[in-house]
């Protein structure tokens, strides 16, 4: 039952991650290019005509620069709530508007593209409107939650229940603190609808950790308020404070901003070999 996962670039400039079986797969965003899209995955030998949806986080910018190519131009099914397709209807960074190619779903039902089933739940943030998305697949599940405000119960829910894990760590506090933002976007940043920190997200992994957790990546790092030695070592750090090892116990990498992050199989890995 393998499932590998790449991220083709997680950040501010432009968000997009695969996850697929060798016969088929997902892509979750699309605020790259096409041109970016279709090359990352031809290098990494993932053929095009396999992706069989796209999965749709929120509307801001950097999520969906791409959907309208992908779901009018490829004939991609498009996956989001309502709320995110009309903020989708409305944005003016996309150039086709979907029409065929519109799937709506809703949080907290599942349904199932071939043989994943996926779950979309909600995720606080200054968007029309955020999910994060689980998605089980044989005996695994995938969860990814990016553009979190804060950690809720039921971001916690899906958090617990995962096996691989994208979480955002957006910023450090001491660097957005006494970087060369203006106070309102530090406020923004930090605030219950913004992003999650360093800190937050290692505070909530130490102490919500499960031995069934095999893989964390931190994505959505800010270029201004971050690096990703900086949130690893946070994370590590906490970790080890409850006798988490990085490594040992669990699998944590920082993904890049605006490259990919190479590929991750999926199968029967245990960092505990």
């Amino acid at each position: 039952m393998e499932l590998q996962f790449l991220s083709l670039a997680s950040g501010s400039s432009g968000n997009c991650y695969y996850l697929g079986t060798p016969d088929f797969g997902l892509l979750i965003d699309a605020g790259i290019g096409i041109r970016t899209i279709r090359k990352v995955l031809k290098e990494y030998l993932i053929d095009f005509s396999k992706i069989v949806g796209v999965l749709i986080t929120h509307d801001h910018a950097d999520h969906i620069k791409t959907v309208g190519c992908l779901g009018e131009k490829y004939h991609l099914p498009i996956y989001a709530t309502s709320e995110v397709h009309r903020g989708i209807d409305k944005s003016r960074y996309v150039e086709e508007r979907l029409t065929l190619s519109r799937h709506i779903i809703e949080k907290e039902t599942p349904f199932t593209i071939r043989d994943f089933k996926i779950t979309a739940f909600e995720v606080p943030h200054d968007s029309t409107d955020n999910v994060g998305y689980c998605v089980k697949y044989g005996g695994q599940t995938f969860t990814i939650a990016t553009d979190v405000g804060h950690i809720t119960e039921t971001i916690g829910k899906y958090i617990t229940q995962t096996n691989h894990l994208v979480l955002e760590t957006n910023y450090d506090e001491e660097m957005l603190r006494y970087g060369t933002y203006p106070p309102f976007l530090k406020e923004r940043v930090a605030g219950p609808t913004g992003h999650l920190s360093n800190k937050e997200a290692a505070e909530y992994l130490a102490t919500h950790y499960t031995p069934q957790l095999k893989n964390i990546w931190l994505c959505h790092l800010s270029r201004d308020n971050n690096h990703p030695e900086l949130a690893l070592k946070t994370i590590d750090i906490r970790l080890f404070q409850e006798g988490i090892r990085v490594g040992k116990d669990v699998i944590v990498t920082p993904l890049k901003r605006t490259t990919p992050t190479g590929i991750f199989t999926l199968d029967d890995f245990d960092p505990k070999k």
